[in-house]
């Protein structure tokens, strides 16, 4: 998975936008305004962070070693996910989509509807 691919699959979730909050390196994917995965631009390879359930990302973190504490994030919620080529797409793609999940779940059940 390449930025190009990452960034089809993440505005591809319903109401996802991107942007710039944290300055031109860092895009960051939101639902709702609230994010669900950050991709640093600059980083080789490249890597990104992604909201996941605390035993999950322990889990994760066992069992590939492209799996890290999330960088700059709660590492108990968050990965950061190497894109070094190790992990298939669609591991990447349900990473995605847990992250996307959770932070949906999160919402105030107003915020909710149509989402999932």
């Amino acid at each position: 998975m390449d930025i190009e691919q990452l960034r089809d699959y993440c505005l591809s979730k319903v109401d996802a936008t991107e942007g710039f909050p944290f300055g031109e390196d860092t895009l960051v994917f939101k639902v709702r305004g609230k994010m669900f995965l950050l991709v640093g631009l600059n980083n080789d390879p490249l890597q990104f962070n992604v909201k996941c359930d605390p035993d999950k990302a322990e889990e994760l973190r066992e069992q590939y070693d492209a799996v890290k504490p999330g960088y700059h994030m709660n590492k108990k919620y968050w990965n950061t996910i190497l894109l070094n080529g190790s992990l298939s797409a669609k591991l990447l793609r349900e990473m995605i989509d847990d992250s996307y999940k959770l932070v949906v779940m999160s919402l105030p059940k107003k915020d909710r509807e149509g989402l999932l």
